[in-house]
């Protein structure tokens, strides 16, 4: 007989009652297994634990939350906050008598510390032994700690009880906020799988919450930080997008902007499943460009996906409105999707989790407007060009063309970026203002196309209350690429004025 025969059967996933965390655990967590959550107080234990325990209600199970450092009130009270129920949860309150204030209690022949942690195991080993628990919570691993007083006595005490539950059979999370943590009581060692929870507070803006999965045997989790966010209604978890997740690619013609000299000067317009960066100054024309794309696939019946992070819905319906585009329909149908987002609110991988449900329910164009805005969201500016990275690659997986915007500072002269995005954007259009017969006016060139040809030439762009149109080739033109465009043809190869300029 074979090892493999003789090795048990591997335990089924049991289910967290966490939005997207059975994903980061490649399934929930381990059947009759010991799980730690551990985290300062606030991050999300006690809200995890609940939800945990009422999933296996809502599926007919038994559930047992053991408290010794929560009343019963508190439980419920915290449940009340997201509208939550227990009822069919067994929830267990543990005060030995000498942590009363009752003098009666008061001994001095032996320690107290013996006469609490006795008292404590033998009322938590009964309950869980009456009970017989499909899943059990017990909260929290730090009163057992500072009763133990000894690190040997604090592992056996947790050693008894990880046998107990095996000797049930029940599916168990040890909750740990890290009191007065030290290395020789660490318990990751006993527990089958370890999830460590943090909470980070940023210089503005609401704190952050993330989670990691240290440890879980057996299984192929998602490693590394995902955010999450506690709301009413309970813990959500954004699991953090990996460069090769793929989906049902998108096959399709390239993306028409609806303005024939534009897609000419791209080389017959924007591929599926590629990445386009449009770069300028502020008041060049981003935005209005990029709407000329949104507003030519919402007319073609694709639905698309917009996050504003310096534009309010009303502002952008306005302006859209000013050139000839009247989005309101578009929304009102459910074709065009607008996140308004604040960068103080937003965690990145909470964006991730925007883009990513809309793209599932069939969004084939997504815009960020802008990348300033995205920046601003992130707590840590260094890793926004890697996370920039995976999110491209897993809507390019998915075929979905995305359009992003990136202010340069400045509006004459040498123009930088607070953030170089041209080296994994598939399509890089660059925007100018140069100065003509009295008048300012744009230019607009294609830097690079990785998935096909597209004109070299600088042509004008202008945006008035008709639309966006794009002029012939500006071959007298100088100096784009330096910052100062220089115009040494006449007035005449300029697009005219039909109207007021935008």
């Amino acid at each position: 007989m074979s090892a493999a025969e003789l090795a048990p059967p591997i335990p089924q996933p049991v289910s967290t009652g966490v939005p997207n965390l059975d994903e980061v655990l490649a399934g929930g967590y381990v059947a009759k297994r010991l799980h730690l959550i551990e985290g300062q107080p606030g991050t999300g234990k006690t809200t995890l634990g609940l939800q945990f325990l009422m999933a296996g209600r809502d599926a007919g199970e038994r559930g047992l939350y053991v408290t010794l450092s929560e009343s019963r009130e508190e439980l419920l009270q915290a449940a009340a906050s997201h509208g939550w129920s227990l009822d069919g949860i067994d929830l267990c309150e543990l005060f030995p008598p000498e942590l009363t204030m009752d003098p009666s209690h008061e001994q001095t022949v032996v320690y107290s510390s013996d006469l609490e942690l006795g008292e404590t195991i033998r009322g938590v080993m009964a309950e869980i032994d009456r009970v017989k628990p499909t899943r059990l919570v017990f909260d929290s691993a730090a009163e057992i700690r500072l009763l133990s007083q000894t690190p040997l006595r604090y592992r056996r005490q947790i050693l008894a009880l990880k046998h107990l539950i095996a000797q049930i059979g029940c599916t168990a999370l040890l909750l740990d906020d890290l009191t007065e943590q030290q290395d020789e009581t660490s318990l990751h060692s006993l527990a089958h799988g370890v999830i460590h929870l943090e909470q980070i507070a940023i210089q503005y803006g609401a704190e952050r919450r993330r989670l990691r999965v240290s440890k879980l045997r057996g299984r192929r989790f998602r490693g590394g930080y995902h955010d999450l966010a506690l709301r009413e209604g309970g813990m959500v978890i954004f699991p953090r997008l990996t460069a090769d997740e793929q989906g049902p690619v998108i096959e399709g013609e390239p993306a028409s902007s609806g303005v024939p000299e534009l897609d000419v000067l791209l080389g017959g317009g924007l591929d599926r499943g590629t990445s386009s960066l449009i770069l300028g100054p502020s008041g060049s024309g981003k935005s209005t460009l990029t709407l000329q794309w949104v507003y030519s696939a919402l007319k073609r019946g694709e639905q698309v996906l917009m996050v504003c992070f310096d534009e309010t819905l009303r502002v952008m319906l306005r302006r859209a409105s000013g050139i000839g585009m009247d989005l309101l329909p578009f929304i009102e149908g459910g074709s065009l999707h607008v996140e308004q987002v604040d960068p103080a609110e937003l965690t990145p991988g909470e964006l991730s989790g925007i883009v990513r449900r809309h793209v599932e329910a069939g969004a084939g164009v997504v815009v960020l407007d802008s990348l300033s805005g995205y920046q601003n969201a992130m707590p840590e500016e260094v890793f926004l060009t890697l996370q920039m990275h995976e999110l491209l690659s897993y809507l390019g997986h998915r075929g979905v063309l995305t359009i992003l915007i990136l202010a340069q500072h400045g509006l004459m002269g040498p123009m930088q970026t607070t953030v170089d995005l041209t080296y994994i954007s598939d399509t890089v259009l660059l925007l100018r203002f140069f100065e003509a017969a009295g008048e300012i006016r744009r230019a607009l060139s294609v830097l690079k196309k990785r998935t096909g040809g597209h004109e070299s030439f600088i042509r004008e762009l202008r945006i008035d209350k008709n639309g966006v149109q794009v002029g012939p080739a500006l071959e007298q033109f100088q100096g784009v690429l330096t910052g100062v465009p220089t115009y040494s043809g006449g007035a005449s190869t300029l697009l005219r004025t039909r109207g007021h300029g935008g």
